[in-house]
This record gives structure tokens, C-alpha cells and sequence, in this order.
């Protein structure tokens, strides 16, 4: 590795709204997989949730961004921001690897998304070849069976790397039904995010939640 080469993860989500669990396994996987730099990638039109109503990408923007802001090895990608979607993560790898040709581009999922990976993501073959690594954190009750998944996805065994993260019961529809209810939801958030959500008046009680979203 070149002194240039630099380790870059690849964090997407909806993040609706970025809480502490968000953070803290944002900060166990660049400890664990060495990473230099770790983009969020925020995704304004993920494909897994067509006809879920989602806060508008300008609020989660407003809130990501206010989130990162006090670390600058947490940057804020714009990659699928910028462009129409849907938004597959196959293309925002390779959209990234445009602007980081010589880096090690690692993406970072859930257990549960590794297991489902063959079957429900977007030409995962490629995926998986557009990516010099994958982070995977696990979860209670994922289950993994890699001999299947390598036999299913060539290539795929070498390329993950497992990060041990703690367990966190913090969920972003938890967060929101909370803000709506008027219920205490401060303590989940960094500062920050709340003075956002308070400002431009996210999540307010008198929302009517349609379809709601069901990310973490």
C-alpha cells in the first residue's frame, strides 16, 4: 500500500433520523477495519423502500451533516444525493471508485444484509467485484452460512471482515415515533441532530405517519 493509498468505508443508509447507534458503529468499524476516512452516504431514494413514506433528503441532509460534524475522518458523500435513483449500491461503488481510484474502498453492511445479499440486492455478483472489501457488523440472530454464500458469490469469503460492535436497541422508527408522540427521544441523538430536528420542525406530533419507514 502506497502512502497515498488511503482505507475508505462506504456507511449508506436513509438515516432518518443519524442517532448514536448510527455513530458508535460508524466509529467501531473504522477502529476495527483501519479506515482512514468513513463516508456516509445518504440515500434519497432507496430502491427496498418505494411507496414508504421517508422525511424529505433536505431534513435528513440538514440532520447527517450536523451529525458529522464535530469528526473529520466522518465525511458526507454526495454520490447518490447528486444523481437520480434509484440508487443502487453497486453504482455508488463504482461512482466512488471513480473519485478514489487507488484507494481500498470498503462497504459496510449489517449481518443481516450479508445473508440476504444473493437474493435481495441488485446484481450482486457485481456488487461484490466492485468492492475491495466488505465490513460486516453482526447482529443477534443473523444467521451466515459463508461456505453457501461463497458458493453463490464467488470471491465473496476473502472480501469480508466481521466487526465486533456492541449491541444497541436504538432504532431511527423508534426515534421518530417517539418525536411524534411527544415522548423523550433527546438522549438517543447527538445534540446537534436534536437542534435540527427542533428547528425545521421534523417528526412533529401533529404528522401523520403513512407507510412509515422501517430502518434502523
Amino acid at each position: 500500500m502506497s502512502e497515498q493509498t488511503q482505507r475508505i468505508g462506504i456507511f449508506g443508509g436513509t438515516f432518518d433520523p443519524p442517532h448514536l447507534g448510527h455513530l458508535i458503529l460508524a466509529a467501531e468499524a473504522q477502529y476495527s477495519l483501519k479506515l482512514d476516512q468513513l463516508l456516509f452516504v445518504l440515500t434519497p431514494d432507496p430502491p427496498h423502500k418505494q411507496g414508504r413514506r421517508i422525511t424529505p433528503s433536505e431534513d435528513r441532509l440538514a440532520m447527517l451533516q450536523a451529525a458529522l460534524s464535530d469528526n473529520p475522518s466522518f465525511t458526507l458523500s454526495r454520490v447518490e444525493i447528486d444523481r437520480p435513483g434509484p440508487h443502487y449500491a453497486v453504482d455508488t461503488v463504482r461512482l466512488l471508485r471513480q473519485k478514489h481510484p487507488e484507494d481500498i474502498l470498503v462497504y459496510l453492511m449489517g449481518g443481516d444484509s450479508l445473508g440476504e445479499l444473493p437474493e435481495n440486492w441488485h446484481t450482486p455478483e457485481q456488487f461484490v467485484a466492485a468492492c475491495d472489501e466488505l465490513g460486516v457488523m453482526r447482529r443477534p440472530r443473523d444467521l451466515i452460512d459463508m461456505d453457501d454464500l461463497e458458493a453463490r458469490l464467488p470471491g465473496i469469503k476473502t472480501k469480508v471482515h466481521f466487526v465486533d460492535a456492541p449491541l444497541l436497541d436504538i432504532a431511527s422508527r423508534e426515534i421518530r415515533q417517539r418525536a411524534r408522540e411527544g415522548r423523550p427521544y433527546r438522549y438517543y441523538l447527538a445534540p446537534a441532530v436534536c437542534g435540527v430536528i427542533r428547528e425545521r420542525g421534523i417528526y412533529r406530533p401533529d404528522q401523520t405517519i403513512v407507510g412509515n419507514s422501517d430502518d434502523d
